[in-house]
């Protein structure tokens, strides 16, 4: 009876294994997503610019998902929210970022921006399993929703003074919301460092000199702000003793005061906390950009989202956070201004953990895994007349947000942005508090460049003149958005 067991557990492993082979060798005959051809050996050559735009251009070709080869690397780029008739697809080519989102969520190699550049410290860039649930876990209690809200007196401050500076110095509105530098955005466009699909030129000498001297530049820099921190909380402590008062939190205090819980070590610390900060304001400062540019640009949208502040604040007081419930063409002129000039204008690089089938196309393993966000927010099939700036597609008959239809801003699946709660707030407010204190225009002398942007994975703006009219009397807005008040 022993011995017939025994052969019926043999026979059921081998049958398992001869399955799970003939399904891998299935798949593995399966081809990748169709793409513009490459050259024998070096394969396709990425856009030397603007590579997001090509990208669009080879989605209208190729298809919904296609691919491109580069050395021994593959990329698969995803250019619609959903396929169109066209195509014939079987499902949305996002659901291979959402719902295949686990077997996605892992980052390429980055030997120019993560390695060199970042010394393996970037958050946004790590792949390391255990270091990023390390990370995200001192993420979290600084980013979620209700968190979140305890930044709202921090942020409707920020948002005033730029209200006030933009009041005193209209011509520098992009310098009063942009103030970070484009330099990670460089390196991080796709294909901006051949050492990453052939990894043998990092042993060239001087190579990768520029980036090693950014990376001192940008740890010291984090470094420093860090012991600033640390300096302010024994200084704190001594107050504490004094005067019975402590300055207040940050994320920075957070993961010095958590450093053993989490078990975060020094090396890198500086980097946690600053580039989280630079990542967030980099972002949120472009969007803000974009916003008025859109509102400069498209009057008849501005002035609705005016009618309803109006109607619902007044002009005796500030929009305020518990405002933005019933301030509903607010927020679809956010969104629509995000989906119009994405921030992230191409996104960032996945990489598939797994074999991922698609449509009957096979996304190897180890696969670069883009989801290329100006495409996808020109898919004509769920943004009709996608170049159009229009609001109101966010907006469905009952006059509130429509809970259908999305973009995605922040990213895909497992790797979404953790600030992005924060920042959706940031942008409200400055939005909110821009558009109830003036009216914004075009100089007809200087017409607005809307597609100029930097070549950067996070773009800004090029210069553009915006015409401010104030919509409040002057006292009164300096009256509201005073210092400290």
């Amino acid at each position: 009876m022993a011995i017939i067991i025994a052969a019926c557990t043999l026979i059921i492993i081998l049958a398992s294994v001869w399955t799970v082979k003939q399904r891998y060798q299935a798949t593995r005959r399966l081809p990748l997503p169709p793409g513009p051809p490459g050259r024998w050996l070096l394969g396709n050559a990425m856009p030397k610019s603007y590579a997001p735009f090509q990208f669009a251009r080879w989605t209208e070709q190729y298809g919904p998902v296609f691919s491109l080869k580069q050395g021994h690397r593959i990329f698969v780029i995803i250019g619609r929210h959903q396929p169109d008739m066209k195509w014939i697809t079987s499902q949305a080519a996002v659901d291979i970022m959402e719902k295949e989102g686990a077997n996605v969520a892992g980052r390429p190699r980055f030997i120019g921006v993560q390695e060199t550049l970042s010394g393996g410290f970037r958050v946004s860039h790590e792949d390391r399993d255990e270091i990023l649930r390390r990370m995200r876990r001192v993420l979290h209690p600084n980013l979620q929703p209700k968190v979140a809200e305890t930044y709202e007196p921090m942020q409707t401050r920020h948002a005033k003074n730029l209200v006030l500076d933009i009041l005193n110095d209209p011509q520098n509105h992009q310098r009063h919301a942009m103030r970070f530098s484009t330099l990670i955005g460089q390196a991080m466009k796709p294909g901006a460092y051949l050492v990453d699909s052939y990894p043998i030129l990092r042993f060239v000498p001087g190579y990768l000199s520029e980036l090693k001297a950014w990376h001192k530049e940008e740890l010291a820099f984090y470094d420093g702000q860090l012991d600033a921190v640390r300096r302010q909380m024994i200084c704190s402590l001594t107050t504490v003793k004094r005067e019975g008062t402590a300055t207040g939190p940050s994320f920075a205090r957070f993961i010095l005061e958590h450093q053993k819980q989490y078990q975060l070590k020094d090396a890198g610390l500086g980097y946690l906390a600053g580039v989280v900060f630079a990542a967030g304001y980099d972002t949120t400062a472009s969007a803000i950009t974009i916003m008025m540019m859109a509102a400069a640009t498209h009057t008849d949208a501005q002035a609705r989202v005016q009618e309803e502040l109006d109607n619902v604040v007044g002009r005796m007081r500030l929009p305020m956070f518990t405002d933005q419930e019933v301030l509903p063409q607010v927020t679809a002129f956010i969104l629509e201004s995000l989906r119009w000039r994405p921030v992230t204008l191409g996104g960032l690089a996945h990489r598939a953990s797994k074999d991922v089938i698609w449509n009957n196309y096979l996304i190897p393993a180890g696969a670069t895994v883009v989801g290329n966000h100006w495409a996808i927010a020109n898919d004509p099939e769920v943004f009709p007349e996608p170049q159009t700036f229009n609001p109101q597609r966010w907006i469905d008959d009952a006059g509130r947000v429509r809970g259908d239809l999305r973009f995605f801003t922040y990213g895909f699946g497992r790797r979404v942005c953790p600030g992005q709660h924060l920042a959706n707030r940031s942008i409200f407010i400055n939005t909110a508090l821009i558009l109830w204190a003036f009216r914004l225009s075009e100089n007809p002398a200087a017409k607005i460049d809307t597609l100029a942007f930097t070549d950067t994975l996070h773009i800004q703006a090029a210069p553009f003149e915006i015409c401010f009219e104030k919509r409040i009397d002057e006292n009164v807005i300096r009256e509201l958005c005073v210092p400290g008040k």
